[in-house]
């Protein structure tokens, strides 16, 4: 089993930064694959970003691309979504997920575990 605890969600003006962290623990994170994903209300969940167990590929989803960026820390056990240039569409509750040895999935059915969530707001 795997637990996720994201932070660092919170409410924010356009165009300023905010960095998501995950932190994992109960079994080895150098050997998941990790992503963010999103759910806005009314909405499901998307993809935002993925990197694979080995950390040399990372995917993002369009509407994010050049402005978000993710990381990992395996020595840390900790996964980061570096968001800039915020924007009010951007608002949403993101959960980190994680897949063992996962190459860079976007799909969600892909993941096995899942964090609670930490929500973004992005007031203009």
């Amino acid at each position: 089993q795997v637990q996720l605890i994201e932070s660092g969600g919170g409410l924010v003006q356009v165009g300023t930064s905010l960095r998501l962290s995950c932190a994992a623990s109960g079994h080895t994170f150098s050997r998941y694959g990790m992503g963010w994903f999103r759910q806005a209300p009314e909405k499901e969940r998307e993809f935002v970003a993925v990197i694979s167990y080995t950390a040399r590929t990372k995917i993002y989803a369009d509407s994010v691309k050049g402005r978000f960026t993710i990381s990992r820390d395996n020595d840390k056990n900790t996964l980061y979504l570096q968001m800039n240039s915020l924007k009010p569409e951007d608002t949403a509750v993101y959960y980190c997920a994680a897949r063992l040895y996962g190459l860079g999935s976007g799909r969600t059915s892909d993941y096995d575990y899942w964090g609670q969530g930490t929500q973004v707001t992005v007031s203009s």
